[in-house]
């Protein structure tokens, strides 16, 4: 046995071990995770559907018990509380379209051309998430009211539109660099115009981090309370409304309102998760 074997040897149950550790700590770091997002919601949860009395309870159990959908069903019966969340879902809608439709061009134009300012146009477009909106109530509220769009769920949109449309140009012009301008040229070459190349080649290719934008844009506009509270009056989202009948309402009814915020999201980001993991070559049949 030379030398070289019996190193090899004794270097594998090291090798073995340290592959082993990196896998334990993998694993642990997803299950940390995962409770880390899952926990809360969980509470969430019991709060809502334990009724009075669950909310007090403690320690918590790990399995539920007295779980009634009565609590939750009687707090969707409250008046306004449907008719806000057809609110935020309308808001949520217009945003994801008009982020898309607008940020998704801005992104490959950045992607694909050079022009003056490019770099200063960037960091512009990045600014405007820094600007704070309340130094902009009053003067959106005067103009909200002249154009005739204050307590409506287009001016909402509009407003969300503008908050979540940064982010969905240079993310998606980072979705663009990513892919290949040669394809472009082939198709091209094989007598496709510049439109028809990007819907057949590009935009397939850039669906699922297109996909990954519209979900931020739409827990954007799902989660925002400030605009929707200073320039809506009776077609307030969920949010804005939630925040003006809760604050002296019982408990579990607290409960049932976070569980009524959260579930929307959930299920959205569930409907395209099939997009999101194709981001890192999950497959999700």
């Amino acid at each position: 046995m030379t030398t070289d074997t019996i190193s090899t040897a004794a270097d594998t149950p090291k090798a073995a071990g340290f592959v082993s550790s990196r896998r334990w700590l993998l694993w642990s770091g997803i299950a940390a995770l995962c409770a880390w997002v899952l926990v809360p919601i969980y509470l969430v949860a019991l709060g809502a559907l334990g009724g009075r009395q669950g909310v007090y309870v403690w320690p918590k159990t790990g399995l539920p018990t007295g779980i009634s959908l009565e609590p939750f069903l009687l707090f969707l019966k409250t008046e306004g509380v449907v008719q806000s969340f057809l609110n935020s879902l309308g808001a949520a809608g217009i945003t994801v379209a008009l982020s898309i439709l607008l940020g998704a061009p801005a992104g490959y134009a950045l992607a694909r051309y050079d022009f003056r300012g490019k770099d200063s146009y960037r960091l512009l477009v990045l600014l405007t998430r820094a600007f704070p909106l309340a130094i902009l109530a009053l003067p959106l509220t005067v103009s909200f009211i002249r154009l005739g769009l204050y307590d409506t769920i287009l001016g909402v949109g509009l407003i969300h539109t503008v908050l979540a449309l940064p982010f969905a140009a240079l993310v998606t012009q980072g979705i663009f660099l990513g892919v290949p301008k040669e394809l472009e040229e082939a198709a091209w070459v094989f007598g496709c115009t510049r439109i028809q190349a990007f819907f057949k080649v590009v935009a397939p290719l850039a669906l699922p981090g297109i996909v990954a934008t519209a979900v931020f844009a739409f827990v954007i506009s799902w989660n925002e309370v400030f605009a929707a509270s200073v320039l809506t009056v009776r077609n307030r989202t969920l949010t804005a409304y939630l925040l003006t009948v809760l604050s002296e309402s019982p408990m579990h009814y607290r409960f049932a309102g976070g569980l009524m915020l959260i579930l929307p999201s959930v299920v959205f980001i569930f409907a395209v998760r099939r997009y999101l993991f194709a981001i890192w070559g999950i497959s999700s049949k």
